[in-house]
């Protein structure tokens, strides 16, 4: 792909069959934008970076992702992403709002996923140095400003316990208190106490910044 080239693929299959070697070719950087870790279900691509990393040295290879706090909504994700940092990867956590994946190799190459639809998420691929270098540039800048993932981590955004995130999908639900509490298979008065404590684990001042509150953590999810 030395020449200037842009071009759309439909799905992660034709995708791979067209720009799988991509991956394989990263020499210096690889940088991933998410808004979570379900976004790239191809495991060839997967396997193919992991692969270069296994051979690349930490002093001439940086690989970096950049994702939004919904990647952590569960502790598998963010189990997930420990193990990724320990293999030499940067973990940083954006509160910007993030596309559903940009990938950035070697600064030559830019691969944008698009949203998902009936036939397979539809996937643009280019070598245009302007483009390159202008989302390049944007990732930089949300880069710098983000936390690493063990500095958030560590942060004072709560993780719900299980009674907690029924009593979030509760309130998700327009359902009146007594049905909501007829739902949970608690009282009126269990409900409402139990609403309270959510909204002060979540710094909350109403029901609907509790919402906004787990929505902006991921934790709604």
């Amino acid at each position: 792909m030395q020449n200037e080239q842009v071009f759309s693929v439909q799905g992660d299959a034709e995708l791979i069959a067209r720009a799988g070697h991509l991956f394989a070719s990263a020499q210096s950087e690889f940088l991933c934008a998410a808004r979570d870790l379900k976004t790239w279900s191809q495991p060839e691509a997967r396997a193919a970076i992991r692969n270069r990393m296994r051979t690349a040295n930490s002093s001439d290879f940086a690989s970096r992702k950049l994702l939004s706090p919904v990647a952590l909504a569960h502790e598998e994700d963010r189990a997930h992403l420990r193990l990724v940092q320990s293999k030499g990867a940067l973990v940083r956590i954006s509160g910007s709002q993030l596309p559903h994946e940009t990938i950035l190799i070697d600064r030559r190459v830019m691969i944008l996923a698009g949203r998902e639809t009936p036939t397979g998420r539809e996937y643009t691929v280019t070598t245009s140095p302007i483009l390159v270098d202008g989302v390049h540039s944007l990732f930089r800048a949300i880069w710098d400003s983000a936390f690493d993932l063990d500095t958030y981590l560590r942060s004072d955004i709560p993780h719900l316990d299980a009674d907690g995130r029924l009593i979030l999908n509760a309130l998700g639900s327009g359902l009146t208190d007594e049905s909501a509490a007829q739902r949970l298979g608690v009282s009126l008065r269990t409900y409402r106490r139990r609403v309270a404590e959510l909204m002060a684990k979540l710094e909350a001042n109403s029901r609907f910044q509790a919402g906004l509150r787990a929505g902006e953590s991921g934790l709604s999810r």
